[in-house]
């Protein structure tokens, strides 16, 4: 309640009071009704109080009630306030700049208690309405947030393997065809390396298929590091395979980083009772690296590398072959 007469403010909020309206506040002057809303200290308006209505003057010494309007609906956090004026003009002009200030109603002085209590009700109901409508809205937000998150994981999760969290094959061959797509419009070029376990059904019937999984995931583990850039993609192809996709990456490049990953899994020294290879558990690599041309595709390369890796196991395993792209 803003009247820059003590006695007409006091008239008012006991009016309030005796009609059941609690925490009234009363100020005399603009300056002093902008300090209790608020208004004056914009970066402390998240410790203020929240109001639901505000009766204020229109002629006021210090600032009038239309400025003080304007001052009070430019505040983000007050613009839903209902604000009632009162007036003993009678100008239509006054009027028209209240309304336009962001007034919503008005009420001639002297002020009839049976027209404000209807005033005031019709007011507060306005901004219950409003209240009730920016918490609906706050919470679709906070559930559209939430299943915006959940949808994301889930993506993340349909693009995983299950068991050891690299991508999965899915996500690969999705990513090997942006990859070749982007290569042939830039002709630069694309690395595969295809990986295998060395006799790694001899791994399961001799340990078991628990045992086997854990293996699969130290491998996964251990291939993981040999990734030296965020645009390489390590995949499991299917069963004890696994491929890395290495863009921007030359033949030379692709059998650098598969002799790392050779010595990383041999250094894990899993231990390969069955395997005719090792005591330990050992993979073969085929690489294979192209410049994408029109005419070919994407599934050429992994042929090509897959190729390369069936002439390691043929060789003895244990060991990096490169191929070519015909």
């Amino acid at each position: 309640m803003v009247d820059d007469s003590k006695v007409a403010a006091a008239v008012l909020a006991s009016i309030f009071k005796k009609q059941g309206l609690a925490n009234v506040f009363t100020a005399n002057s603009a300056a002093e009704a902008l300090r209790i809303l608020g208004a004056d200290q914009p970066e402390a308006l998240e410790s203020q109080e929240e109001y639901d209505l505000i009766m204020l003057d229109i002629v006021m010494p210090d600032m009038d009630g239309i400025q003080t309007c304007s001052a009070i609906k430019s505040v983000e956090r007050l613009r839903d306030v209902p604000v009632i004026m009162t007036t003993g003009l009678t100008d239509f002009e006054s009027l028209r700049q209240a309304f336009e200030a962001g007034a919503m109603d008005f009420l001639t002085k002297p002020i009839n208690e049976v027209e404000l209590m209807a005033r005031v009700r019709s007011a507060l109901a306005l901004k219950a309405e409003i209240d009730e409508r920016k918490a609906h809205e706050k919470k679709l937000l906070e559930i559209t947030a939430r299943l915006s998150a959940a949808n994301k994981e889930l993506r993340r999760l349909s693009s995983l393997d299950g068991l050891t969290g690299l991508a999965n094959r899915r996500l690969f061959d999705n990513t090997l065809e942006k990859e070749w797509r982007r290569g042939l419009r830039q002709q630069t070029r694309l690395a595969i390396v295809m990986m295998d376990i060395d006799h790694f059904k001899l791994y399961n019937d001799h340990y078991g298929h628990l045992a086997g999984d854990e293996c699969l995931k130290q491998v996964a583990g251990a291939l993981l590091t040999c990734l030296r850039r965020p645009g390489d993609l390590l995949a499991r192809y299917g069963g004890e395979e696994f491929v890395a996709l290495l863009p921007d990456t030359d033949k030379a490049g692709a059998m650098l980083l598969a002799k790392y990953a050779r010595v990383a899994v041999e250094g894990l020294a899993i231990p390969h009772a069955g395997s005719p290879v090792a005591k330990v558990v050992t993979i073969s690599l085929g690489v294979a690296s192209s410049i994408p041309q029109s005419g070919q595709n994407a599934t050429e390369l992994v042929e090509a590398a897959d190729k390369a890796l069936y002439r390691a196991k043929g060789k003895g395993r244990n060991q990096v072959v490169a191929g070519s792209l015909q």
